[in-house]
């Protein structure tokens, strides 16, 4: 049966595929753009399994604060080229503006909205028929807050979200703050709500390196905790010094600008 370019264009913006691979779809089909659809994404699907256990190293990570919610995402992929390929990074977004509208709580519930009548996790199996790369949603992180921010790096790798309690929190105050957890990686929020297990590491190495120095045994505790307290001040956002004046703690920037910081959300391609 012949296919129009016409149609071959219609089926390419309804899905996104290539040129030959909606010609093929439509042939296949006989024209029926609802089977040559669901032959797309069956490909799509073939390719995900036979790619599934290659790493999905590369990808682009995007957020945005909608007042009193903010959300970041990854949308992972194989290759730096898809990663900044327009159609991946317009996905992204998409899959970003339905978590800001909609709210979910989980990974999974995201994947299973829907964008144009179809789930966001068949989307992105469409769009692994289109690359041929493994692809899949994760790190999806919110925070919710009087007042919310976010923050991308340059290069859609790296973003960051910070929730305040106030409403009204100044925009650039709010941007640093979101800079800061960005440009210096703390490990939580304040030292109360580091968890336990690292705690305990930090202890351990401060011991182990207090010994390594020949101090007496009956030091090595006290030691230990001035190690974690210095670990503190280096790995907790409030406690750090803040990176536009090293004399302020990011606690003293918030305090002096009538800012509470609840919650902090950073989200990096290939974190731990």
């Amino acid at each position: 049966m012949a296919v129009t370019m016409a149609e071959i264009s219609k089926l390419r913006t309804m899905t996104g595929a290539g040129m030959m691979d909606c010609k093929n779809a439509l042939i296949e089909s006989e024209n029926d753009f609802e089977k040559a659809i669901e032959i797309i994404r069956k490909k799509g699907q073939a390719v995900a399994a036979k790619r599934s256990d290659r790493e999905a190293s590369e990808g682009c990570v995007l957020a945005a604060s909608n007042g009193g919610f903010a959300a970041v995402l990854a949308l992972k992929c194989e290759t730096d080229f898809v990663a900044k390929n327009a159609d991946f990074v317009a996905l992204t977004q998409s899959i970003l503006d339905v978590a800001l509208a909609e709210k979910p709580t989980s990974t999974e519930a995201l994947a299973a909205l829907q964008i144009g009548g179809k789930a966001i996790s068949d989307l992105i199996i469409e769009r692994i028929g289109v690359t041929g790369e493994k692809m899949e949603l994760d790190y999806y992180e919110f925070v919710q807050g009087g007042t919310t921010v976010s923050y991308i790096h340059p290069g859609n790798k790296l973003a960051t979200l910070v929730a305040f309690a106030e409403e009204g929190v100044d925009q650039q105050v709010a941007r640093d703050v979101a800079m800061q957890a960005a440009a210096m990686n703390p490990v939580s929020l304040d030292r109360t709500s580091v968890p336990q297990k690292v705690i305990d590491t930090e202890l351990e190495i401060g011991r182990d390196k207090a010994r390594q120095e020949g101090k007496p045994e009956a030091m090595l505790d006290k030691i230990a905790e001035g190690r974690l307290n210095k670990f503190f001040q280096d790995s907790t956002l409030l406690e750090q010094s803040f990176i536009k004046d090293s004399k302020v703690t990011v606690a003293d920037y918030l305090k002096a600008n009538k800012a509470t910081a609840i919650a902090f959300k950073r989200v990096t391609l290939n974190q731990e």
